[in-house]
């Protein structure tokens, strides 16, 4: 044991690991590039980002290597299917959705199940000030004239970037404060209540007042502008490698991955702060603790307030970023399982993990667009053929649609939580006193069995 353990640590460390790294990263990039519609391609693309977190080389090296893969190899890869970019976008969205609900539930123990409603305040904000909502409003939905103006131009978005973040930490102060005694089941379940009320809220406010435009939802909703010295200095550059000239809406593809990259890297380094400063070992109390933490003289008002408030603004963000590049939002796109969703992130990485929580996004996007879809899209090409199972002799064409992966999304993670909770009740990446604590009770385990 003692000689593999030599044998992997030589492996992840030194010029090794250096060399491993450029190997996966290159062979990733030359494979996506040649086979841009292999889902197994992007899959091992998306693996070298784990190679190169995973082995211990220098941060300068990591850095370099993570900077060239997004800036330069996925746009360009995203350019030449599309598809890969909107994957990587969700990926970021989720990301920093699950690291805003890592803090109220993995830094201060706060069960939120109505951590979409932060998410539609930010997105709601954006749609009624970036669209012709304001001039719907005296009509009933779906009967506006055609030809309204916008109520503020397009490049207001940056703007509302910031008032998202203010909307929705105020919407968190608004739950936080009637929630303050309650702990627990009881806290789960007024925040699953909370966020219905803004669901119901967006689905029933066309009357008498047209707000929301109800069920049918708000569209357009503006982008910013894109100069077009922009377009060209981009097509000049990687027009000659992606084989062919980027369209304005590939543009907008590539300038809203940037934009969401860049929110998700000031939403890593805001937690990092946060969790290893004075606040962050205040919700750890808090988490562990209440009694004990109030005993220590912790404000417990204000620092569960904090949590709500913080965890939201990173919520809020993001939905001003989803609205403006759906250019469409509805009700349902902020349901109950959104919240769900965002939660079995959180859990399946590790909570109270920065890294854990954004393994678990990355996993479960994976496993929702390209894995669950993947295999749906193949089974639809097979029952439009004449195809048949071998040995049993039962035709493709026969199989029925209930049997579709995609349909069995909500089995598929409740069975990987079950199996987490098992096998892995720290998540795929632990926080660092959670593995020191797992750690304990299987050394007190094995005591207690040896002394029996």
């Amino acid at each position: 044991m003692s000689n593999l353990s030599q044998f992997l640590k030589k492996l992840t460390t030194g010029k090794i690991a250096i060399f491993l790294t450029l190997a996966h990263v290159l062979s990733a990039t030359l494979w996506v590039y040649y086979a841009p519609l292999s889902r197994v391609a992007f899959f091992y693309f998306i693996t070298a980002f784990f190679t190169l977190y995973a082995m211990s080389t220098s941060k300068l090296f990591k850095f370099s290597v993570a900077m060239v893969i997004a800036l330069v190899v996925v746009p360009i890869i995203g350019i030449r299917n599309i598809f890969y970019l909107e994957i990587i976008f969700q990926m970021s969205v989720f990301s920093a959705l699950a690291l805003g609900l890592n803090i109220v539930v993995g830094f201060a123990g706060l069960l939120d199940l109505g951590y979409v409603a932060f998410y539609a305040v930010g997105a709601y904000l954006w749609a009624f000030f970036g669209s012709q909502q304001y001039y719907v409003m005296p009509y009933p939905a779906g009967t506006a004239p055609a030809g309204l103006p916008f109520l503020l131009p397009g490049n207001a978005f940056f703007l509302f970037l910031f008032l998202g973040i203010i909307a929705a930490a105020i919407t968190g102060i608004i739950l936080g404060l009637p929630v303050l005694r309650l702990r627990g089941d009881y806290l789960a379940i007024v925040t699953l209540g909370f966020g219905e009320v803004i669901r119901v809220l967006a689905n029933n406010m066309d009357k008498p007042v047209n707000i929301t435009n109800g069920p049918q939802g708000i569209t357009p909703i503006q982008r910013p502008t894109i100069p077009q010295f922009a377009i060209d200095s981009f097509n000049a550059i990687f027009g000659g490698i992606t084989g062919k000239q980027a369209t304005l809406a590939e543009i907008y593809n590539v300038f809203f991955y940037l934009l969401a990259l860049l929110v998700i890297i000031i939403i890593i380094l805001v937690a990092n702060r946060l969790n290893d400063s004075k606040i962050g070992r205040a919700w750890a109390a808090i988490r562990d603790d209440e009694t004990a933490a109030i005993a220590m003289g912790i404000p417990l008002v204000k620092m569960k307030l904090t949590a709500f408030a913080i965890g939201a603004s990173f919520a809020g963000v993001m939905g001003v970023l989803l609205a403006s590049f759906r250019t469409f939002i509805s009700p349902e796109t902020f349901n109950f399982m959104q919240s769900i969703g965002v939660l079995t992130m959180v859990i399946l990485g590790g909570a109270g993990s920065i890294q854990g929580v954004i393994l678990g996004a990355v996993v479960v996007v994976l496993l929702n667009l390209q894995v669950l879809q993947g295999l749906s899209l193949y089974l639809s090409q097979l029952r439009q053929s004449d195809a048949v199972i071998p040995i049993i002799n039962f035709a493709w064409k026969d199989l029925s649609n209930q049997l579709d992966p995609s349909k069995y999304q909500k089995l598929l993670f409740g069975f990987l939580l079950i199996v987490m909770m098992i096998f892995r009740p720290g998540g795929l990446i632990p926080m660092e006193r959670k593995k020191r604590e797992l750690l304990l009770e299987e050394s007190e385990e094995t005591k207690s069995g040896a002394s029996q």
